[in-house]
């Protein structure tokens, strides 16, 4: 568990579920992220992300406002492999409700993140991407200390080559 002045970020709980599914179903949410899950896609996310943490102690774990215990969002580590231009390497990554944009929960949440896995991990390096067009993801990448690298900038290879998400902005935090 990480916990900083108004999150607490840990696994996944059963009782998670439906705030999980709203945040996955969200339209807003969804815009950025290819298209929203219904859910069952929800649920086998969920499912996943706890697997990955309990195998592994690390991953993308939920986040709950301190203040009224309210699942919120994710944010975390997750690994990339080879089937995206960037990986392998690991990703810092983070989504939340419309309801909690502009408060400075996703910075707040990302840099503790960060922290955590310089401090635990022993990598030298993480880095975080987005659509080009995802001004306000790449102004978090910014805010917690990452720089733009141009050099690993990419075309999302699941999406198609005029899909508007399609070109991606890669950021980098090193030790």
């Amino acid at each position: 568990m990480i916990q900083t002045e108004r999150l607490i970020l840990r696994a996944y709980r059963e009782e998670d579920r439906a705030d999980f599914a709203a945040l996955n179903g969200d339209p807003q949410v969804g815009a950025w992220l290819g298209g929203t899950l219904d859910r069952a896609g929800s649920d086998a996310l969920l499912d996943r992300l706890n697997a990955h943490i309990a195998e592994h102690g690390w991953g993308a774990w939920a986040v709950e406002r301190r203040s009224d215990g309210r699942l919120i969002g994710m944010t975390g580590l997750a690994p990339v492999n080879e089937a995206l231009p960037v990986g392998p390497a690991i990703e810092l990554e983070w989504r939340f409700i419309p309801q909690a944009w502009g408060l400075g929960y996703a910075s707040e949440a990302a840099r503790a993140v960060l922290a955590w896995a310089f401090e635990n991990l022993g990598q030298d390096e993480f880095i975080a991407f987005t659509a080009d067009t995802n001004l306000a993801s790449q102004g978090v990448m910014r805010k917690i200390g990452m720089v733009a690298d141009p050099s690993r900038d990419f075309d999302h290879p699941r999406l198609a080559a005029d899909h508007p998400l399609n070109r991606h902005v890669v950021y980098v935090a090193r030790r």
